[in-house]
C-alpha cells in the first residue's frame, strides 16, 4: 500500500531546477517503489513565468513568481531551494522551516554565511528536515559521508579540489600551456565560469565549501572571512614551469587540519602538489576531497563538482531520502566548543620573485628571511627569454604563513623586485625531506 504523495515545490527554474524536474520525471515509478511515496513537483517559482524553459513542465505543475504561493500552501511539504543568492533564498528557507516544510538546498553561500542561524531555526522547528548534499562538490556525496562515515573516527586533515572552474583553468595552464586569460576565456565559453568569475578565481566559492566541511569534520563554526584565502589570479605560466622542474603541478586546494590538540587551521590557496599525489591527477572540472583520519587513514572522493545533472542528482537523492523517512536530527554534526580556529598555519612555502638584474640579490633575500625566522631550503631559477620573465623561486623549510607573508612584503619593497612577490604552500610538508633524501 503506497503512502501519501510527497508534494514538492522548487524555487529556481534554471539549470539545476530543470535537472531535478527531469530526473524525478524519468524515475518517478522507481522512486515510488523505493520509498512507498509518490514524488510530485507541483509548483516551481521563477523570476519570469513567461520565459521559455529548457525542460518540460510536469502536467498540473504551477509556475509562479510569488514566493508565498508556495510557502503558504499547506499541501506542499518539501521545498527545494536552487535559486541562489543569500537574501531572498534565506527568507525562503527560514519561512519554509517555520511552516514545517522540509528543505533541500544547493546553496553553499547561504549555509556558509548563516549556518548558526539555520541551526537555531531547526532547533525551534523539531521534526523538520534540512538537507544540503548538493551544496558542496555538486554530485560527490561528501556531506552524507561526513555525517555518517566518520562518527567513530578522528579527522586529522581535509584537503580538496572543490571548485570546478578553477581546476579546469589550472589544468589548461598546466597541460595546455595556456595563459591565465586564455584559460579563463575557455572556462567561460564552456559555462564553467560565471559572467563575473570573482567567486571562483578568487577562491571564495571554495572557501564557503571548506567552512561547511570544517563544521562537519571538527564541530567548529568560523566566520569564513577569517579563513586565509588566495585565488589563482596571480598565477602565471612561469609558476607551472617551476612546478614541472620540481616534479609536480599546481592546484587550488581548500585545506583544514589539526594543529595541536584542540586547534584547527584552514586555508584556500594554490598549492604545489607532487605528480604522485592523489590530487595531482584530478583534472578538468572534476572535484576531489581527501579525508585523512585515524581509523580510515586516507579516503578520497572524486566526481563532478558542478553542472546540471551532478548537482540535481544530489538534490534528488536528498528528496528520496526524505521520502523514505530518513531522519537527520543534527544535519551539521554536534558543535565542539573545546576546539578553536587559529588563523595561521605552518607549511613549506614556494616564493616566486620577479626581479631586475642587480648585485646582492641573493644576499638580501637571505637577510630578509633570517630577519623573519624563515629558513631557505633551496633556490630555483628557470632560463627565460624575455626580460619581464626574470624570476627565481625560494623553497622554504616548514614555517608559519605569518612569517612568509612578512618576507614577501619586505622583498616586494626592494628596488630590484619587479612586482608583487607570489607565495603558495606545498600541500605535503614532507616533500622537502623526500627531495633531500
Amino acid at each position: 500500500m503506497s503512502l501519501p504523495t510527497r508534494k514538492i515545490a522548487i524555487f529556481g527554474g534554471g539549470t539545476v531546477g530543470g535537472g531535478i524536474v527531469e530526473i524525478i520525471g524519468k524515475k518517478q515509478d522507481y522512486f515510488k517503489e523505493l520509498t512507498g511515496h509518490g514524488i510530485e513537483v507541483v509548483k516551481i517559482c521563477v523570476r519570469d513565468a513567461n520565459k521559455k524553459r529548457d525542460f518540460n513542465i510536469p502536467a498540473g505543475c504551477v509556475v509562479t513568481t510569488d514566493y508565498d504561493d508556495i510557502l503558504d500552501d499547506d499541501s506542499i511539504d518539501l521545498i527545494v531551494e536552487v535559486m541562489g543568492g543569500t537574501t531572498d533564498a534565506k527568507d525562503v528557507v527560514m519561512k519554509a522551516l517555520s511552516k514545517g516544510k522540509d528543505v533541500v538546498t544547493a546553496n553553499k553561500a547561504l549555509i556558509a554565511r548563516d549556518l548558526p542561524q539555520i541551526e537555531a531555526k531547526l532547533k525551534d522547528c523539531p521534526g523538520v528536515e534540512f538537507r544540503y548534499e548538493a551544496a558542496v562538490c555538486g554530485g560527490i556525496p561528501i556531506i552524507r559521508s561526513m555525517q555518517s562515515d566518520f562518527p567513530g573516527d578522528d579527522i586529522e586533515m581535509i584537503s580538496g579540489i572543490i571548485n570546478g572552474c578553477t581546476n579546469y583553468m589550472l589544468t589548461s595552464m598546466d597541460k595546455g600551456g595556456k595563459s591565465y586569460d586564455e584559460a579563463l576565456s575557455d572556462a567561460s565559453d564552456l559555462g564553467y565560469a560565471e559572467a563575473d568569475p570573482t567567486l571562483d578565481v578568487g577562491g571564495f566559492d571554495a572557501r564557503s565549501k571548506l567552512r561547511i566541511l570544517m563544521r562537519l569534520a571538527y564541530g567548529i563554526d568560523v566566520d569564513e572571512e577569517q579563513i586565509a584565502c588566495k585565488g589563482i589570479t596571480d598565477l602565471s605560466k612561469l609558476d607551472f614551469q617551476y612546478a614541472k622542474m620540481m616534479g609536480g603541478t599546481i592546484k587550488l586546494v581548500g585545506v583544514a587540519k589539526k594543529v595541536g590538540g584542540d586547534s584547527v587551521a584552514a586555508f584556500v590557496s594554490p598549492c604545489y602538489i607532487t605528480s604522485d599525489d592523489s590530487l595531482a591527477s584530478v583534472n578538468g572540472a572534476t572535484n576531489a576531497v581527501e579525508v585523512i583520519s585515524s581509523n580510515l587513514m586516507a579516503s578520497t572522493y572524486i566526481g563532478q563538482g558542478a553542472g546540471r545533472y551532478p548537482t540535481a542528482n544530489s538534490c534528488v537523492n536528498d528528496i528520496v531520502a526524505l521520502a523514505k523517512g530518513d531522519k537527520s536530527p543534527m544535519p551539521f554534526n554536534p558543535a565542539e566548543t573545546s576546539k578553536k580556529f587559529v588563523n595561521n598555519y605552518e607549511s613549506v612555502f614556494y616564493i616566486r620573485i620577479k626581479y631586475n638584474d642587480g648585485l646582492g640579490i641573493t644576499r638580501q633575500c637571505g637577510e630578509i628571511c633570517e630577519k623573519h625566522g624563515v629558513s631557505i631550503h633551496s633556490i630555483l631559477q628557470n632560463p627565460v627569454t624575455k626580460q619581464d620573465d626574470n624570476a627565481f623561486v625560494l623553497i622554504t623549510e616548514k614555517v608559519s604563513l605569518e612569517s612568509v607573508e612578512k618576507v614577501a612584503k619586505d622583498l616586494g619593497e626592494l628596488n630590484w623586485c619587479n612586482g608583487p612577490t607570489f607565495i603558495m604552500p606545498v600541500l605535503r610538508e614532507d616533500w622537502v625531506q623526500a627531495m633531500a633524501d
